[in-house]
């Protein structure tokens, strides 16, 4: 694939993800909430699978870029992104079989989320394949996504409302938004950086990004 065709398809990838993640939470929340119809259920965790084979492609697609910035950290993005859909999917066929849902599953589904989510935004930042502003955001996102997930657990807030959805905010408009608009409008910058003022052509690597 050429780098806009991969560009305009991680961006379609996030839209996707993003919107079966919301309708399969929102259904898998109604049954939780005492709604004992189990199709909407049912259809709600086939949601949560699609969004997780969604990230899985991103990370596969992003690889194939990143890995000239640095070889060796872009392979832990498709990595996370795979644990991801596991951790997701494990937790919707307990729930399928058990009828209840996993305790704070959410949660565990957000830590590879979140320390994929921060590989990606940072290998975005030091190469500038898309505006550095955008990586910023998206690395706050994260990094906000995974200080929630010990807050939450401590009891200190709930990332479901109030200012637990706050901490959830940046990293929304980073993959719902900017991001994916970036991309299928304008795709990966033709010259990247693996650092200040340093060019990567399509053929160089970055210190360590020799192949394992």
């Amino acid at each position: 694939m050429s780098r806009r065709m991969i560009a305009v398809t991680v961006g379609v990838l996030f839209l996707v993800q993003m919107v079966t993640a919301i309708f399969g939470t929102s259904l898998i929340q109604a049954f939780v909430d005492g709604d004992t119809n189990r199709e909407p259920m049912t259809i709600g965790v086939l949601l949560m699978i699609c969004s997780g084979i969604a990230v899985v492609g991103i990370g596969l697609l992003m690889y194939q870029v990143l890995k000239a910035v640095n070889h060796r950290l872009a392979l832990w993005y498709p990595v996370m992104r795979v644990i991801e859909l596991t951790v997701s999917t494990t937790c919707g066929i307990y729930l399928l079989t058990q009828l209840e849902v996993v305790p704070n599953h959410l949660l565990w589904v957000y830590i590879p989320t979140g320390v994929g989510g921060l590989i990606l935004t940072y290998l975005l930042f030091v190469s500038s394949l898309v505006p550095r502003p955008i990586a910023v955001l998206g690395f706050v996102g994260y990094a906000a996504l995974l200080i929630g997930v010990p807050l939450d657990l401590l009891g200190v807030l709930d990332m479901n409302e109030g200012p637990g959805l706050v901490l959830l905010a940046p990293g929304g408009l980073f993959e719902f938004v900017f991001m994916p608009i970036w991309l299928l409008a304008k795709g990966f910058r033709s010259e990247a950086h693996d650092g200040p003022g340093r060019r990567l052509t399509t053929l160089e690597r970055a210190p360590g990004s020799a192949a394992l």
